[in-house]
Parts: structure tokens; C-alpha cells; sequence
């Protein structure tokens, strides 16, 4: 299994067009945050197409190892992690690796978004952090990415003997975990809604009911409504008129995406998107090309087949 896991988790070059101001970021960071991160492996294009969602991957951010105030917490995080002392670090469960401590620096050249709890108190910041510590060692749960897939996909397309363990009271292995559901158990622990069933009782009165932790997926925390989303753009906008001092490029060549781009027409009926591509275009498809992934046809079957034996 550990090969399927290296083919997965392999990623891509980071992209030449930085979205996020890191520096400016990390220093904003605060114990308990979410940090959202756009993958760039092959699992993480499998759980965009799952999600539907830009964010595949969720991680705790816990601060510097002499920030946490907790004897006990920090000798636990001391085994876990020998870099340096003042390094940022985060929890994480991740594919082929389980439940780790990870510097923040790790996501330098990714595109990354806080998430951040409104209104927490601090005590139970701590109890979040608490409970991610605790969870390091754990194994990543394979089968519950599995399952997840299953519960998205309509029920009409997969077989009937491919059911999902995701309603099962306490299904799956209890040492086993994935990103976003360790951070919902972590926050379902001290009360906070991330994204809770609201009822109302006979008397109009509300109850907040929580909602399955192995549900969650990393787009849950971008959606709630109880966290701050906290953006850091690589060029800031805070001043007023400031964007007209962009250094904007040609205006005769527009982009599609970081591959497409083709030649403005004079007119916007006159543009012909296929046949009108532009010299940076093909430059950079060929780019593309150049870094993508090879070819691995074997292997992708080996993966499926592996899926099919585990169902049997």
C-alpha cells in the first residue's frame, strides 16, 4: 500500500502565479486556526472532484512549541517534532504518513486560507489544540476517504454492494483519522458549531444538534457561517484606488487560465476562443507538459484493483 500512497501524495510544481502573501499570513496565525490548503497531488484532484471544492486538505495550526502552555502537550509535541524551536507548526493527518506535526513553512508556495473560529474563548483553544495532540501517531484512515467518495456519488451509479461505514456508530478503527474529521471531533469537543443541524422545538425554542465528524470535508470550514475567513492576497487591496496602480500586462492578450490565454479581439463578438491562442499560451502549455505527471496506466489499474479486492 505504501507505493499506491507515494503516486497519490506526489505532487505537482507550485504554480508560477503566487495567490497568497505568506509572510503576512503566518504572522496572523493564531492557536486553533484553520488552515485551508489547495492541493497539488493526485488525491488532492480526486477530492476537488469529490468536493466539488478548491480547499482539499485542513490543518490545525497549534503555534510555536513554547506556546503551548501544557507540560505534558509539549513534550508530546517535542517527540514528535526535533526542528527548530521557533518553527510554526500545525497537526495534520495525511495520506500515507497519519497524524503528524508539520511546519507551517511546508505550505510556503501553496494557495492557503484561515479559517478562523468567531468568538472562541481561549481555554477552549486550548482544549482544540489538546485534542489534535493527542491524535498524533494516529493512521490515516484510507477507507474513510473511500467511503466518502461513495457518499457523494449518486446512489444510482455505484454498485449495491458498495455501501458506506460513514452512518456506522463508531465505524472504523478508532486509531484511524483524516484531516477534516479530526479537526470537527476537535472542535465538537468544546461545543463549537462548525456546521451544526439546528431544530426548533414546540415551543419555537432552537436546539443545535452536531453534525457526524467523518462528514466533514475541508470546504465545511470555508462554508460556516461561526468562522472568520481570513484572506492574505499576494498584492494587497487595503488602499483605496490602489488597484489602478497594478502592474497590469497587454491588454490584446487575455487569459482563460494559467495554460489558455489568446489574442483580445476588438470586439468581444468577434473572439474565437479555439482558434485565436496565443504565442504565451502555447509556451505555456508546453511548460505544462513538460511537468505533468507521466503516463502510469498500471499503476492507476493497480490502485482500482486494490480498491475492489478491499470491498470484497
Amino acid at each position: 500500500m505504501q507505493w499506491i500512497a507515494e503516486w497519490l501524495t506526489k505532487e505537482s510544481p507550485p504554480s508560477t502565479s503566487p495567490l497568497c502573501d505568506f509572510n503576512r499570513l503566518s504572522y496572523e496565525l493564531r492557536p486553533a486556526d484553520v488552515l485551508l490548503v489547495e492541493g497539488r497531488s493526485r488525491v488532492s484532484n480526486v477530492i476537488k472532484t469529490i468536493t466539488q471544492s478548491t480547499w482539499t486538505h485542513s490543518a490545525l495550526y497549534i503555534g510555536r512549541i513554547y506556546d503551548i502552555r501544557d507540560p505534558q502537550l509539549q513534550q508530546r509535541v517535542r517527540m514528535a517534532y526535533q526542528g527548530d524551536l521557533s518553527e510554526q507548526l500545525m497537526v495534520e493527518a495525511l495520506l500515507g504518513e497519519g497524524t503528524i506535526i508539520t511546519p507551517l513553512s511546508k505550505y510556503r508556495k501553496d494557495h492557503l486560507r484561515i479559517c478562523r473560529p468567531t468568538g472562541l474563548e481561549p481555554e477552549d483553544a486550548h482544549k482544540v489544540v489538546a485534542h489534535a495532540i493527542h491524535h498524533i501517531g494516529f493512521d490515516y484512515d484510507v477507507r474513510h476517504l473511500l467511503d466518502l467518495a461513495r457518499f457523494f456519488f449518486p446512489w444510482n451509479v455505484l454498485p449495491r454492494r458498495w455501501r458506506s461505514s460513514l452512518f456506522e456508530h463508531n465505524a472504523g478503527s478508532p486509531t484511524r483519522t483524516v484531516c477534516s474529521s479530526l479537526l470537527a471531533s476537535a472542535f465538537n469537543k468544546v461545543n463549537f458549531p462548525i456546521l451544526p443541524f439546528i431544530d426548533r422545538d414546540e415551543d419555537g425554542s432552537l436546539r443545535f444538534f452536531k453534525r457526524n465528524p467523518r462528514l466533514f470535508t475541508p470546504k465545511d470550514f470555508d462554508y460556516s457561517p461561526y468562522f472568520d475567513i481570513i484572506k492574505y492576497p499576494f498584492l494587497g487591496l487595503d488602499d483605496l484606488g490602489v488597484y489602478r496602480r497594478l502592474p497590469w500586462g497587454d491588454d490584446s492578450i487575455l487569459y482563460n487560465d494559467n495554460e489558455h490565454t489568446f489574442a483580445a479581439a476588438t470586439k468581444m463578438d468577434e473572439v474565437d476562443f479555439p482558434d485565436n491562442e496565443s504565442e504565451i499560451s502555447k509556451k505555456r502549455k508546453k511548460q505544462k507538459e513538460e511537468q505533468a505527471y507521466p503516463q502510469d496506466d498500471e499503476a492507476a489499474q493497480q490502485i482500482i484493483n486494490t480498491m475492489r479486492e478491499a470491498d470484497r
